[in-house]
């Protein structure tokens, strides 16, 4: 269950940034408002994860999802380029949260 709390919140954590960028600096409701309640339910949901994952490999998996999640967002929803090294960035983001669970994905 651990993972799945930091799977979603690295969800949340996508919808957070994008709604940062679509609050125009806090100016515009909506947005605002979506990123206050996303970015509440993001950090709830890693702390319930931390219960029981290691803290650097949550955080990175967590981070990982965020980033990765974002970078997507924008390049399909936002005019952000999308070229071939970013693309490529982004796998190697998605490769490096895979290599640190196979490494040391459970606590003590």
């Amino acid at each position: 269950m651990a993972w799945l709390y930091v799977i979603v919140g690295g969800l949340f954590e996508t919808v957070f940034a994008v709604s940062l960028k679509e609050s125009n600096g806090f100016s515009r409701l909506w947005p605002t408002l979506s990123f206050a309640v996303s970015v509440v339910i993001s950090m709830a949901l890693l702390g319930l994860g931390l219960r029981e994952l290691p803290v650097g490999t949550a955080y990175a998996v967590w981070t990982g999802i965020g980033a990765a999640g974002t970078a997507a967002v924008g390049m399909l929803f936002m005019d952000d380029p999308a070229t071939f090294l970013r693309i490529a960035a982004i796998g190697l983001i998605v490769c490096g949260v895979i290599l640190l669970n196979l490494v040391g994905g459970s606590a003590h």
